[in-house]
């Protein structure tokens, strides 16, 4: 779909790797880590142009990275210089993961607002997007 992670061969693995560890730290913020989190995970990562073939690998990669880490602002370093619309595919993934339950607790809740705000992401943007998962859920 946007083929980011195939552009940027020089750095592709330490981006996927960032990417990945962002979204599996959405999943796992509520304690409840699913296969379904995996999944969106997965297609997040084969969307924006990584190998098929590796994705198990590097989501175990992500999980570990992710468990080592103390702080968000690790994964978010090297995405906040990306374009605009691979931050709003992320962050749309980041919402159907957090969303996937059905629900957004407050851990959650207070995710998305630092998250947006690291990304530089606006928050009629956020809102839109939220709006959008929400009601791609309830179908």
């Amino acid at each position: 779909m946007f083929n980011f992670l195939k552009e940027k061969k020089t750095d592709n693995n330490n981006s996927e790797l960032d990417i990945a560890a962002l979204l599996v730290h959405a999943a796992k913020i509520d304690e409840n880590y699913t296969t379904k989190e995996k999944d969106i995970i997965k297609k997040t990562l084969e969307e924006l142009g990584s190998n098929t073939e590796d994705l198990d690998k590097i989501l175990i990669s992500a999980e570990k990275i992710e468990s080592d880490s103390n702080q968000i602002l690790n994964f978010t370093r090297k995405i906040k210089s990306v374009d605009k619309n691979i931050k709003i595919k992320i962050f749309e993934s980041l919402l159907k993961i957090i969303y996937s339950d059905g629900q957004s607790d407050m851990y959650e809740a207070n995710l998305i607002r630092r998250l947006a705000g690291l990304l530089y992401l606006d928050n009629k943007l956020i809102g839109d997007l939220k709006n959008k998962i929400k009601s791609d859920i309830n179908k």
